[in-house]
């Protein structure tokens, strides 16, 4: 059977990157820049040549012909990265990404013509798809577990030396985390990326942040090691937790897991869209309402610095789609399924909950996620009035309210805000966490469209 090249956007590669360190170096090489000889097969295979360290290049060639339902693209490169996908693997696929003229067609040197006649062998023998080559690894169940395992006791190392870090720390007394530096908390950080626990280095790299930065910065060190503690516990005795509860440990710790259970159909009203930039990755944020399911879902894309994600959908719209949830307690996040038609107006709105009902709501999703910074909220009739030197919502029929955040507050979205409200109530929607509330989309009172702050 003759192979069909499948498209790869940015979005779709980059969920492939085992973590987020891989992701940003793939997004670092996917640029043109970064590869000599490139050149792909009307197949679907793809090559090119990156510089490597000590001037040695690494060759690189991946199979995109891989249908839209297998884990990953089989592929072969010439570094010595243990992850799977390599960055070079995934800096490729997101140059082939950008599209036709990103990488032409044209004939395989001779190295890539190796790879392409030996994976076609193997194909014909045994009648099924694999990973080709040291970079990739055998495509068979037996050969992921063992990889699983070695990766599970990386990070139960990590883990251990970790805790024993955090016993170090408070026996000689939060004040010594702020003479020490932050050179203390980044070395840490970096074993455990070493570990291969991405989570656990990313939270790390907050404590570091914490000493020195204002009057109460022991309580919130004190308050961050005792989560990140609670983390190290979760993940060293996972067998003991509830199914739900494990998966959301495993992927706080930094596992990339993939969507279960049946898709979910429904009319899903895009509530917001908002981009976190970073020097080396961009992160989309799309909140959706299922007006028949009443579920509120997070669609997470990504896109290389300096372009923006792929996945793009139009705020205050419909979209009659299918999405898939993927494991842990208290996690919104789906991946986007089947669209039955393009987004189109509404005039659905999610119900909204007072500001006391929104604090509890957070309150009670801390005991399924200790770590979660917020949840996704509704707030009916709130007023935006000043709180000082900030900003609040307050209910327009009660003597409660939710302080924005710092940031919130600091954005032009909240002069948005108080110019639809013009002191008349709101719907709004955001998120509500520890911090505060973070306005991102309002409806003013009766008939009006979502307005995106």
């Amino acid at each position: 059977m003759t192979q069909q090249e499948v498209r790869w956007t940015a979005d779709r590669v980059l969920a492939l990157a085992p973590d987020s360190a891989s992701r940003k170096a793939g997004s670092k090489l996917g640029v043109a820049g970064a590869w000599s000889g490139t050149g792909r097969s009307r197949e679907g295979t793809v090559w090119g040549v990156c510089g490597g360290s000590g001037g040695v290049p690494y060759r690189t060639v991946v199979d995109t012909s891989a249908p839209p339902g297998a884990p990953g693209p089989p592929y072969e490169c010439g570094c010595p990265s243990r992850k799977s996908p390599c960055a070079h693997a995934l800096g490729l696929l997101l140059l082939r990404s950008a599209g036709e003229a990103a990488v032409p067609v044209g004939p395989a040197p001779d190295w890539a013509e190796k790879w392409i006649a030996r994976r076609q062998g193997r194909t014909e023998e045994k009648g099924e798809v694999g990973a080709a080559g040291p970079g990739a690894g055998p495509a068979d169940p037996e050969a992921a577990r063992r990889r699983a395992e070695r990766r599970a006791e990386r990070i139960t190392a990590g883990a251990t030396e970790l805790e024993q870090r955090l016993a170090d720390l408070l026996r000689s007394g939060l004040a010594s985390a702020e003479q020490a530096g932050y050179g203390l908390w980044e070395e840490t950080a970096a074993r455990m990326v070493d570990a291969q626990a991405p989570g656990l280095a990313a939270r790390v790299r907050e404590l570091g942040s914490i000493p020195g930065s204002g009057p109460d910065w022991p309580v919130r060190l004190l308050a961050e090691c005792a989560l990140l503690h609670l983390l190290d516990q979760g993940w060293l005795h996972r067998e003991r937790l509830p199914d739900a509860l494990a998966a959301t440990v495993r992927s706080r710790v930094g596992l990339t897991t993939r969507p279960a259970g049946p898709p979910l159909r429904d009319h899903w009203v895009v509530l917001a869209q908002h981009d976190t930039p970073d020097p080396k990755l961009t992160t989309r944020r799309i909140w959706l309402h299922g007006t028949a399911s009443g579920r509120t879902a997070l669609l997470l894309s990504y896109g290389p610095a300096g372009r923006a994600p792929d996945l793009a959908l139009p705020v205050g719209l419909a979209l009659d789609a299918e999405l898939s949830a993927y494991p842990g307690t208290g996690r919104r996040r789906a991946a986007l399924g089947e669209q039955f038609a393009p987004p189109a107006p509404t005039t659905a709105r999610p119900p909204g909950l007072t500001t006391t009902e929104a604090a509890a709501l957070y309150g009670a999703s801390l005991r399924d996620d200790p770590w979660q910074e917020s949840v996704p909220v509704t707030l009916d009739d709130v007023i935006p009035t000043p709180d000082g030197a900030s900003w609040q919502l307050a209910d327009a029929d009660a003597d409660t309210a939710l302080p924005l955040t710092p940031a919130a507050a600091a954005r032009p979205g909240l002069w948005r805000l108080v110019a639809l409200s013009g002191g008349a109530p709101l719907k709004v929607f955001g998120e509500c966490g520890h911090r505060g509330f973070t306005p991102l989309t309002a409806w003013p009172t009766g008939p009006g469209e979502a307005v995106r702050l």
